[in-house]
């Protein structure tokens, strides 16, 4: 087995079990047991299970910030439709790493110091992108700066929701045709709820003028 694809093993197992047995349950004879790899392997690629997870960390987000950046506004597209296709690509990729994701928001909930640290300058430019997309949307549709606070808080709850809980989700995730449903209809209820702040809005807008 090749280098890259050993540690891309070792990495992966890591994902799983710090989903399932968290970061403190899992040992690095844990690790390597799933990987099938010798534990003086991953101490000589990452030193520690603290430098597995520092690497896994910093790729899984790496990654992710690589593809919400393919998603750049065309010269076309409105605010809508961005923010409405930037919420689809940060669902699709955290689907695609659905354990990892979860375990990442479960330890960022528990205020996890070390993976806040590893964690904070993509979290800045995360929710620089979401924040920045969805006020350009309530400008669009003359939604007030005061009432889009608390609505970009329900919005980070919906896209949150998925990978905080565990129990509901359970067997719903089970194969790549039904991540991809998964993906669709949940994508679909939060460009619903977009749609209907935009109607409420809009019927407000007209009351006043009406006035």
């Amino acid at each position: 087995m090749k280098k890259n694809d050993t540690k891309q093993k070792v990495m992966d197992a890591a994902c799983q079990l710090f989903y399932t047995k968290g970061y403190h349950g899992t040992s690095v004879r844990d690790i390597a047991g799933k990987a099938s790899v010798n534990v003086s392997l991953i101490n000589y690629y990452y030193k520690s299970k603290q430098g597995l997870l520092e690497a896994s960390v910093v790729l899984y987000y790496e990654d992710y910030l690589a593809y919400l950046d393919q998603v750049t506004p065309a010269q076309q597209d409105n605010a809508s439709i961005y923010l409405k296709r930037l919420i689809e690509a940060i669902i699709q990729y955290k689907l695609t790493r659905n354990q990892f994701s979860a375990f990442i928001q479960r330890e960022l909930m528990l205020d996890s110091i070390f993976v806040r640290e590893l964690a904070v300058t993509y979290l800045a430019k995360e929710t620089h992108l979401l924040k920045q997309a969805f006020r350009d949307y309530l400008e669009m549709h003359g939604i007030r700066e005061r009432e889009g606070v608390y609505l970009y808080m329900q919005l980070s709850g919906m896209l949150a929701a998925p990978f905080t809980m565990s129990k509901e989700m359970k067997g719903v995730l089970v194969t790549e045709e039904s991540r991809a449903y998964f993906c669709s209809m949940y994508t679909s209820s939060i460009h619903h709820w977009l749609d209907t702040l935009a109607t409420v809005s809009s019927s407000r807008l007209r009351a006043v003028s009406a006035n």
